[in-house]
């Protein structure tokens, strides 16, 4: 693995995102926000501020011009079509924009996200396209880190240990299912794209009580890899087929592979 220099945000002006951003610039990357109004925008001077458009193939090439790695924080919450057009449609977006070339990914969803049959995803959609853009990633042949976090800023004061779980057996749809700080996520997101360890891993972040963790290394380890070739993360539930999947979603997999399978031959 290659560290990565040159970060891309999306979804930078978010209570999470802004964060991350903030996180990189500290740890010394390149970070470049792409945002809908760059004269809106408020970053640290040694950010770089694209105008941009995560709806739109177009905008995002320019966008991602000379970068190596990827941290999408977005997220929607006004009802299944914006969800789809953010929460998945940024991810496809950006990975047909990238036609093939590989990048580190870090992608935040939720945690409960295979939790299909919850009130909450019935109504808004939300864990389906979560997923779906989770499957476009795994699919995509980039090394990669999926964060699913607990509920934000739920935690309390000295609930400060981070600890990393597979399998998304959470079931509660509120903060029972675990919480977390949105500084810690962002700190999480951050530090994935440097480890060599965290390649390729699916988790579900919440916090516990006790101090954090001088170093996040020795959690991205412990972590199984997620499975060769599978559209899931490792010990995810299997409860959602290809097979009742969109058209749209299916067409998605097949371009994203296929860009995929050129790079490796190409290599």
């Amino acid at each position: 693995m290659t560290r990565p220099t040159r970060v891309l945000f999306i979804g930078s002006t978010g209570s999470i995102g802004h964060l991350a951003v903030c996180e990189a610039v500290e740890r010394g990357y390149h970070a470049r926000a792409l945002v809908r109004d760059a004269g809106r925008a408020c970053f640290d001077p040694r950010v770089e501020v694209v105008q941009g458009d995560l709806t739109s193939v177009e905008s995002l090439r320019g966008a991602l011009a000379g970068i190596d790695s990827v941290v999408f924080t977005m997220g929607a919450h006004d009802g299944p079509s914006m969800i789809e057009k953010v929460d998945y449609g940024a991810v496809r977006n950006t990975l047909i924009a990238l036609e093939g070339r590989r990048v580190r990914i870090a992608l935040m969803t939720a945690i409960g996200v295979t939790c299909m049959d919850s009130r909450y995803n019935l109504a808004s959609q939300a864990h389906d396209w979560k997923r779906r853009s989770e499957r476009l990633v795994r699919a995509s042949g980039n090394e990669y880190t999926i964060v699913r976090p607990g509920w934000f800023d739920y935690n309390d004061p000295d609930q400060q240990r981070l600890v990393f779980l597979q399998g998304d057996t959470h079931r509660y749809a509120d903060p029972r299912d675990g919480v977390v700080s949105r500084r810690q996520i962002a700190q999480v997101l951050v530090a994935s794209l440097g480890c060599e360890s965290a390649n390729r891993k699916t988790l579900e972040l919440v916090s516990r009580h006790g101090p954090a963790q001088d170093s996040l290394n020795p959690l991205f380890a412990a972590l199984e890899a997620d499975p060769s070739g599978s559209l899931d993360g490792a010990h995810d539930e299997e409860n959602f087929p290809l097979s009742i999947q969109p058209k749209r979603v299916i067409e998605d997999l097949r371009t994203v592979t296929s860009f995929a399978s050129a790079d490796d031959r190409s290599e």
